[in-house]
């Protein structure tokens, strides 16, 4: 399997940069938040904070997404705690994650600059970075810093991709 998730917090550049890879390795790619069912929806532009629950059922589906493409997808989803990526590594054995890192104020500046083109608002940002468990030390997850250009995210993440698919036996 090869698919790979980009996560991170609100403004990290998931969907951006998880364009541009899949462009790069030539797999479909799948948008997280369209996933999200309408309550969550709702939730988000009234400034609420996703609950566990609330995320059981789009969790479940993203890994249902996943499934089917069994030669690989990339998936945007924030991810943020570890209990989270673990019901999408049940879907998908092998499945690598991307931690695009930031800091809060850079997202907060990314999320209030993107602010009524986006469903997610400033104001929960806080919430992203109080709920993110990091993934550095699992196993099959690269750290890159959110900053860094989308063709340098995009190179170093396939090239990680590519090395790490050289070990996998045939």
């Amino acid at each position: 399997m090869n698919s790979v998730v980009m996560m991170g917090v609100a403004g990290c550049g998931k969907s951006s940069a998880g364009q541009v890879v899949a462009q790069a390795l030539a797999m479909p790619m799948i948008e997280g938040d369209e996933f999200h069912p309408a309550s969550n929806l709702e939730k988000m532009r009234q400034g609420l904070a996703l609950t566990d629950a609330d995320r059981t059922d789009w969790l479940t589906a993203l890994g249902q997404a996943l499934e089917q493409h069994p030669t690989g997808a990339v998936l945007t989803c924030s991810a943020l705690k570890k209990n989270y990526r673990d019901r999408l590594r049940a879907h998908a054995p092998g499945l690598r994650f991307v931690f695009l890192d930031i800091t809060n104020a850079t997202a907060h500046q990314r999320v209030t600059a993107r602010a009524g083109a986006h469903l997610f608002p400033p104001s929960l940002v806080d919430s992203q970075f109080a709920t993110l468990e990091s993934p550095v030390g699992e196993p099959g997850v690269l750290q890159v810093d959110a900053t860094d250009s989308l063709t340098n995210l995009s190179d170093t993440v396939v090239e990680w991709i590519r090395q790490d698919l050289k070990k996998e036996p045939a």
